[in-house]
């Protein structure tokens, strides 16, 4: 379960998110998705929350697997 103001640790990042820095979940669409701010203003991605873990993705036309991965802290 993921609230609003819960920690994300990202442990696999890309261009938006950095590997090892901390980011806050912001507004809860549903149990699916949610916002994930990318620093000290109101800017964010959409993140969803699966059976795969806590992901955001990008430009999911590419081959590249462009996800940034992230662990709740406890």
């Amino acid at each position: 379960m993921i609230n609003t103001n819960d920690k994300l640790l990202c442990i696999r990042g890309n261009d938006f998110y950095s590997e090892g820095e901390v980011y806050t979940v912001g507004r809860i669409v549903n149990n699916k998705y949610f916002q994930l701010l990318t620093g000290s203003n109101d800017d964010h991605w959409y993140a969803t929350l699966d059976e795969k873990g806590i992901y955001v993705s990008f430009d999911s036309m590419s081959a590249k697997d462009n996800k940034a991965w992230f662990d709740k802290i406890a």
